[in-house]
Order: C-alpha cells, then sequence, then structure tokens
C-alpha cells in the first residue's frame, strides 16, 4: 500500500439506522478510527452519499471528522459510478483502496468489484462495514474476498499504516484502539 485511500461509502443518517442494530454502532466507531488515523497520517479520505435527498447525508460524528472533504453524491450503487469520484481517485495517484461503509453486499461490494477490474488493490475493513442482515454482509465479504479483495479489520489497517510502535502518530492513535 505505497498510495493509499480510505473509502467512506454511504455511512448516511437514514441508511444507518436500517442497519443491523447489533453491529451499526461498532462499524461506526470504527470507521471513526479508521478516519482519524488516515487525517493524523496524511491519507486521503474520500466519502460519498447515496441519494442523500432520500437517504440522508453522513452522520453527523462521521462529517465532523471530515473536515472539508466534500462527498461524492451518487445514484450508482458503485462509488466508481459517482461524478468524478475515479477521477479523484486518479489524482491522488492512489495504488489501493480501503472501504467501510454501507451496505457491505451492495455498495462497498460493487465498488470492490469495479476498482478490482481497474487493477486498483482493494481492501474491506470488515469491521467496519455493516448490511440490514448479517448473512447479506457475510455473502458481500465472501464475494468480495473471491474476486480479489484482502478483508481485514480496523486494527490491522491502522498498524499497517502506521508501520512501527516508535512514533508520535502511534502514540496517539494507539489510544483509540484500547
Amino acid at each position: 500500500m505505497a498510495h493509499p485511500v480510505l473509502v467512506v461509502v454511504d455511512v448516511q443518517e437514514r441508511l444507518f439506522n436500517a442497519m443491523d442494530a447489533e453491529r451499526r454502532d461498532d462499524m461506526v466507531a470504527n470507521v471513526k478510527i479508521l478516519v482519524s488515523a488516515a487525517r493524523r497520517l496524511g491519507i486521503p479520505v474520500l466519502v460519498t452519499e447515496q441519494y442523500p435527498k432520500g437517504l440522508g447525508r453522513t452522520l453527523p460524528e462521521v462529517r465532523a471528522l471530515l473536515g472539508e472533504t466534500p462527498a461524492f453524491e451518487k445514484t450508482a450503487f458503485s462509488c466508481a459510478g459517482a461524478d468524478g469520484f475515479m477521477e479523484r481517485l486518479r489524482g491522488l495517484g492512489a495504488d489501493h483502496v480501503l472501504l467501510t461503509g454501507i451496505e457491505a453486499h451492495v455498495c462497498v461490494l460493487l465498488t470492490a468489484l469495479d476498482l478490482l477490474t481497474r487493477g486498483l488493490g482493494v481492501s474491506i475493513v470488515a469491521d467496519a462495514v455493516c448490511s440490514r442482515r448479517s448473512v447479506s454482509l457475510e455473502t458481500g465479504l465472501g464475494q468480495a474476498r473471491q474476486a480479489g479483495a484482502v478483508i481485514t479489520s480496523t486494527e490491522t489497517v491502522v498498524f499497517q499504516l502506521l508501520g512501527s510502535a516508535d512514533t508520535d502518530a502511534f502514540r496517539e492513535l494507539s489510544k483509540l484502539l484500547r
């Protein structure tokens, strides 16, 4: 992961409320850790919103961590279909995309498949994605893995990005993982 980009897919108010109640709070907590780590380490963050007029905007607690990062509004299920998304990804020189968000078996999966066919490395952060039903989540992650995506965890990603424990960034970010 020489040039990773974190993508927060459709973590929106009305979608969030429809998600598996046992997973959604942990999912958002992990998205927040990943966004904080990316911001601290200078890793670009992109955010998308599926039909925000009907599904609301990005959750305020996630939005607060994103600063001035604009959301790519979309109606396509894959983020690659959002106006300007692929151009922005290419402009950042991304070679690997870290996917988080909603729903694991629809927008996250279809984005992963599109990015893989375009030659990008893709990791889906399993504890930072959610679906309405656990079977849909598992099916989506399984299909992504079969297609070549890496299925990983928030803690693994943060430690991969940090690289070592002898930095100020490690001392700051390790507190988020406790």
